[in-house]
């Protein structure tokens, strides 16, 4: 009999990722979800908030082997799943790895504040974190971890995320770059000397690390990057090759001055994730690097934007992002540089 896995908030970018990767090894897969996303045609689907727990317990039936939840971001969606004991037989979910501090228990919280968090290269996942509570999205995310690792009735794995990518992805930090290479810019600025070296994850990666976890439940913290995390100087040039674009790089000694120079991976120190956890408990290696992953993310964001405001498609990255294509600062900064 064939193993069932529900996947909740299972519409995204991974989700549909994920989906394809179990229904190839034989499992039957249900999707959860408020539908505000289409599903791939041959999936079953079936229509909830995930708030709503008798419409979730309604959903998983006789019960499923394993419960992959994308969508849990408070202590009380971890609440939720434990009273699914008997229900689901193990759970695997996704948090982040924001929920890293460096000695002086600074975190990327803090660097966005301006501080200089210093963590060890590469994170292993006994290095210190934030501590659980609800201020912030990485306290919560550890507010779920430790619940869900302090009981022993369900298998839980929790998978610690790097910055995820690929196609479907509507907080694409991509689209930094490939912005730029549409309007036709010949210079990109870059703090930090383009230096900065922010851990990525292809949704190919982190969906082959959640089956492995599904097959072979357990009560575990396991990281998920690529093999590499490479600057975002070589992250541009990578998407600069895949399109075909040439570019002259300014590269600042700093941080960003006034805006220009600022990006989605732009940290001071490196944040760089271990993987050997994963190879050690679950048997994980990875199936693709940046080099080889980041294309079909750049062909989804020039497909999904053609002919449309950017804005409207990419909400997430237009809530993040959108201060970050100021090209007359940009120009007037370097025009003031080849001046002087």
């Amino acid at each position: 009999m064939a193993r069932r896995a529900f996947l909740l908030g299972g519409t995204g970018k991974t989700g549909r990722m994920l989906a394809e990767r179990l229904l190839g090894t034989g499992w039957d897969v249900v999707v959860g979800s408020r539908g505000e996303r289409p599903v791939v045609s041959d999936l079953q689907h079936v229509r909830l908030d995930r708030d709503d727990t008798e419409a979730l317990r309604a959903a998983l039936g006789d019960g499923v082997d394993a419960l992959v939840d994308f969508v849990a971001f408070q202590r009380a969606h971890a609440e939720q799943l434990l009273s699914l004991n008997g229900l689901a037989r193990s759970l695997v979910v996704i948090s982040s790895a924001s929920v890293y501090a460096d000695a002086e228990g600074r975190s990327l919280d803090e660097i966005r504040a301006g501080e200089e968090a210093r963590f060890r290269v590469p994170l292993t996942e006994r290095e210190p974190t934030v501590p659980a509570g609800d201020e912030t999205y990485s306290t919560r995310k550890r507010a779920i971890e430790e619940l869900l690792l302090a009981q022993t009735e369900i298998p839980a794995t929790l998978v610690r995320a790097g910055a995820i990518y690929g196609p479907g992805d509507l907080n694409s930090r991509e689209w930094y770059f490939a912005k730029r290479v549409l309007d036709g810019r010949r210079v990109v600025v870059l703090a930090h000397r383009g230096a900065s070296r922010f851990q990525p994850t292809s949704v190919h990666n982190l969906a082959e690390l959640i089956r492995l976890a599904a097959e072979r439940p357990g009560r575990r913290l396991l990281n998920c990057g690529d093999p590499e995390a490479p600057t975002v100087a070589e992250i541009g040039r990578h998407i600069a090759v895949t399109m075909k674009h040439d570019w002259a790089e300014v590269l600042l000694p700093g941080p960003p001055q006034d805006g220009v120079g600022e990006n989605p991976w732009a940290v001071p120190r490196p944040f760089v994730l271990d993987m050997a956890e994963a190879e050690f408990e679950v048997g994980y290696r990875p199936v693709t690097t940046y080099a080889r992953a980041v294309g079909e993310t750049c062909e989804w964001l020039v497909a999904a934007t053609e002919k449309r405001d950017w804005r409207e498609v990419l909400t997430g990255a237009a809530n993040l992002y959108s201060d970050h294509f100021d090209y007359d600062a940009e120009d007037a900064f370097v025009r003031h540089l080849t001046a002087g």
